[in-house]
């Protein structure tokens, strides 16, 4: 929690004056910060290798695949056509809270990229058609991006917007004057979209679950601008349950990173994908097209362990013959005998009757 002084305290947009006086600031700002995501939106992204272009020595290979180049998917194309709509419907939109996006689909499956490249396009939009008057020091801030910290309360979380932009908080600040500040320097600043990352970290059953959603409703409702949030199967989290998750529910579109598909239409957006993919590597021993003429598998994949022969059946069928363990198989004396023929008896030989004890007799013997 950041108690020294800040310029942002006299003016609501001298904060991001630090992003454009020069380059001098320090190179660690994080994209949770307007100086961090000025810099991530204003810097070009990695050039793939062009035909012409002379060979890059490793270290340059390494350091460009290490950045490497946002490919576009479907899913990004969707989230930018639907952030477009509603933040055009979100003009006219004065009363109640706007509509927003929600990105959900499993781990490591692009969601944060996608989140991050359409802030990247806004925020480049924006700043084409709004440029900077000639000598002001002042830029707009069309575009927030905040994480939702573990264990998120509605005071933690709020601090995280005040962050952002540099927005001075004291320790004996309360929520409420807090949430004042925020909402009265974002729409100084001009905020049209925010960004909020790790959404699945919300929990609406607990107590402080159901402020920081109550909070984030109440963001929504005062500040004129377009949210859209991310997180990890968000349909699975407890985040749709409830009064509270059906508020939400119901004002947002849900947009799934899911796995592409192989055909769509006449489309096939995983070749298109792969495809893409080979034409951002700069490797020196590679055939171009050779990864999207792999073909697909011809057979199916091959059937479980457990339900292959020569292994234990699934418990629930009953075990087969054929099936057994090798192991297992019964010896030739154990062998069952063939239908239609009867065992011969067995030989026993039983032990002989025992003699019945006679009682001991207390006859004196007679001289």
């Amino acid at each position: 929690m950041n108690t020294r002084p800040h310029p942002a305290a006299h003016h609501p947009s001298s904060a991001l004056a630090d992003a454009d006086s020069d380059n001098t600031a320090e190179p660690s700002w994080p994209l949770t910060t307007w100086q961090g995501w000025h810099r991530f939106a204003t810097t070009d992204p990695p050039a793939p290798p062009q035909p012409d272009d002379p060979p890059r020595s490793t270290e340059e290979r390494l350091a460009y695949h290490s950045a490497f180049v946002t490919i576009r998917t479907p899913a990004i194309s969707q989230l930018a056509t639907q952030v477009r709509s509603l933040m055009i419907l979100g003009r006219h939109q004065q009363t109640t809270a706007r509509p927003s996006l929600i990105v959900t689909g499993p781990a490591a499956a692009g969601k944060t990229t996608a989140l991050l490249n359409v802030g990247r396009t806004c925020h480049l939009a924006h700043m084409r058609k709004n440029p900077a008057p000639p000598g002001s020091a002042h830029a707009a801030a069309p575009v927030a991006y905040v994480l939702v910290p573990p264990g998120a309360t509605a005071k933690t979380l709020i601090t995280e917007f005040a962050r952002y932009l540099g927005i001075p908080v004291a320790a004996r600040m309360t929520q409420t004057q807090i949430t004042d500040a925020v909402c009265h320097t974002y729409t100084a600043a001009g905020v049209q979209l925010v960004l909020i990352d790790e959404i699945h970290r919300l929990n609406p059953r607990t107590t402080t679950g159901a402020q920081t959603a109550d909070l984030i409703k109440d963001l929504t409702e005062r500040l004129p601008a377009t949210f859209v949030y991310a997180g990890i199967n968000v349909t699975d989290t407890p985040l749709f349950t409830g009064v509270r998750g059906a508020q939400l529910a119901g004002r947002a579109t849900l947009v799934d990173c899911g796995p592409l598909p192989a055909r769509h239409g006449r489309r096939e957006p995983f070749r298109d994908v792969i495809t893409d993919i080979e034409n951002a590597l700069d490797l020196h021993h590679h055939k171009p097209g050779t990864l999207p003429r792999h073909p697909p598998p011809a057979r199916p994949l091959p059937p479980p362990a457990h339900r292959r022969p020569h292994r234990i059946p699934h418990p629930t069928h009953p075990p087969s013959r054929h099936h057994r363990h090798p192991r297992r198989h019964r010896t030739h004396h154990q062998s069952r005998p063939r239908r239609g023929t009867t065992r011969p008896p067995r030989r026993t030989t039983r032990p002989p009757h025992p003699q019945p004890l006679t009682p001991p007799t207390n006859q004196a013997k007679q001289p």
